[in-house]
């Protein structure tokens, strides 16, 4: 991954520069627990990966990094929450894809500016992302695929799990570069998505790797092609999209630390360097590999370079696809 530094112009409502830290002295810090809100239920894939970083994290500044799940409205109800809380360093966030750059186009009326309330820390991890059909579906490769959906407008069906989210952004995206008419199916949740893409009630999905790795080895379902720019090390055999015909297109989930705007000076230094040691080292490097996350442990400026990115691409496509949250 090589982020390029840009500043985010086009889309209404997000700055493209970061608010500067207070410049006060940060004195010793931390000298008490932080608390890592993660904007999400507990159990799911953002919970996973926060709680490997936080036991990382904790190690590195003496002090117990203490995950809290505050679930809700796609991730604004704990976003919320820590801007609501003092900025002094003890609540920080830990955002995902979807509660960092999605909403920013989903939700019209939002109570803060996501670009302007956060400051990056480090992106963590990296999760890839892998088209996937149902064995009846007549084509062995991504170059097959997408000749089929352009030769029967309006057949095929995708599923997802719910609209606005990265798995149906990711379909839609795949569509509207090849230019093929596709049927959006959501579903509340991705296991349902799952099951019914299996049963053949849908014929295709753009899912998390993690998610899919099972039922491509057993045969449930096929895979054409990983959406990032290498091969998977669990799923070698399957090609990037760039090698199996379609340069360019990439999508998958991150998960990053981001602190709200306005700390004392040296806190995100501090924090970085935290985070970074836990995503790059040792047995939480090593776990974050277990649950199929590709670990970063970016700097702040690079996590800033590619979230003005992330945001540059991904809100017109979440403008483009329809796709609302309020």
């Amino acid at each position: 991954m090589h982020p390029r530094r840009t500043l985010l112009l086009a889309a209404p409502g997000i700055a493209g520069t970061t608010v500067a830290a207070r410049a006060q002295p940060g004195g010793a810090y931390p000298v008490r627990p932080i608390r890592m809100v993660v904007p999400f239920a507990a159990g799911g894939a953002a919970d996973l990966v926060a709680r490997v970083i936080a036991q990382g994290m904790s190690e590195t500044l003496g002090q117990p990094v203490v995950v809290e799940n505050r679930g809700g409205s796609g991730g604004v109800i704990g976003t919320e929450a820590v801007l609501a809380a003092p900025a002094d360093g003890y609540t920080i966030a830990f955002h995902s894809m979807s509660s960092a750059v999605l909403n920013a186009g989903l939700y019209r009326n939002l109570s803060f500016d996501i670009r302007r309330s956060f400051l990056p820390v480090s992106l963590v991890g990296t999760v890839p992302n892998i088209v996937v059909v149902n064995p009846r579906v007549p084509a062995r490769n991504l170059e097959e695929f997408v000749a089929l959906l352009k030769r029967e407008p309006g057949r095929y069906t995708y599923a997802s799990s719910g609209a606005g989210t990265i798995v149906h952004l990711s379909a839609h995206m795949l569509a509207q570069m090849v230019g093929a008419q596709v049927v959006h199916v959501p579903y509340r949740g991705s296991g349902p998505a799952m099951n019914d893409l299996i049963a053949g009630t849908v014929d295709f999905m753009v899912d998390t790797l993690p998610t899919v790795i099972p039922f491509v080895r057993d045969g449930r379902l096929r895979a054409l092609a990983v959406t990032t720019r290498e091969r998977s090390a669990a799923l070698p055999e399957v090609p990037t999209a760039a090698e199996a015909g379609l340069p360019g297109y990439e999508t998958y989930n991150w998960h990053a630390v981001f602190a709200p705007a306005g700390v004392p000076e040296g806190v995100v230094p501090r924090l970085e360097r935290a985070a970074r040691a836990a995503a790059t080292t040792g047995a939480t490097h090593r776990r974050l590999v277990e649950v199929g996350v590709d670990p970063r442990g970016s700097t702040a400026a690079e996590l800033e370079a590619f979230w003005d990115e992330q945001l540059r691409l991904w809100i017109p496509i979440v403008r483009s696809s329809g796709a609302t949250a309020d």
